[in-house]
């Protein structure tokens, strides 16, 4: 019959339906599926890692502790000159470190620079080297500075130039221009060999062309001499 409510039994409970509950009934939302927990296995290797630290911590303070004691220990029987020869070696050390390793880096890079310099890269042939050398010569109008800086490499060294002789050479087919100076000196001759090595470093663009000396007595002090030299120039 319609009317009479209909029932079954499971796993020992007896459920008991209503006439068109079924279809009037609403449907219940699934349950939820619970929460997942805190990673407690990270919060716990979190906690190991501090506990660790602070136990290296509390044994590095414990051994400097201990050590204290020992070195006053140690020093005391030392006595004055072993702390004295002590106080000696640790300025040492400190002023090899502060000084000396820095030379020594000084004068290793200075080596390198050296040896670059003796072995010039194969990338610079002759082709391209002369062009340089050519554009780093003085021209024409710039001898009268030239001229300058050798005067001043005299009055440097010692070396009086009251009078000089110049002369000018035009170039040539495939050759460079020249300008020759000669100055007659009277000087000791290690003033007249520092004169010549000054010129040369400070002008390099000159060359030595020309050096006679005279001495009239084996214990005269001071040479007479013809110092000439020749300075290549560029075109203008």
């Amino acid at each position: 019959m319609s009317g009479r409510a209909e029932g079954h039994e499971t796993a020992g409970t007896l459920v008991v339906a209503a006439p068109g509950a079924a279809a009037s009934a609403p449907a219940l939302p699934a349950a939820s599926p619970p929460r997942a927990p805190l990673p407690l296995a990270a919060a716990a290797a979190s906690s190991q890692a501090v506990a660790r630290q602070r136990s290296a911590l509390t044994r590095a303070q414990a051994a400097a502790t201990e050590l204290a004691p020992r070195l006053h220990y140690q020093l005391t029987r030392l006595g004055p000159a072993g702390q004295a020869g002590l106080a000696s070696l640790v300025a040492a050390l400190v002023f090899a470190t502060s000084t000396l390793l820095p030379v020594r880096h000084a004068l290793d890079a200075l080596r390198a620079d050296l040896v670059r310099a003796q072995q010039p890269s194969a990338a610079q042939s002759p082709d391209q080297a002369a062009p340089r050398l050519v554009e780093s010569l003085p021209t024409r109008g710039q001898v009268p500075v030239v001229i300058g800086v050798i005067y001043a490499q005299a009055k440097q060294n010692g070396v009086s130039l009251d009078t000089g002789h110049y002369s000018y050479s035009a170039p040539k087919a495939g050759a460079l221009a020249r300008y020759d100076v000669e100055f007659p000196v009277k000087a000791g001759y290690p003033e007249i060999r520092s004169f010549i090595n000054g010129t040369l470093t400070a002008v390099p663009a000159a060359a030595l062309a020309k050096l006679h000396v005279e001495r009239k007595t084996v214990g005269d002090a001071t040479v007479n001499a013809n110092i000439g030299f020749v300075i290549f120039l560029r075109s203008e």
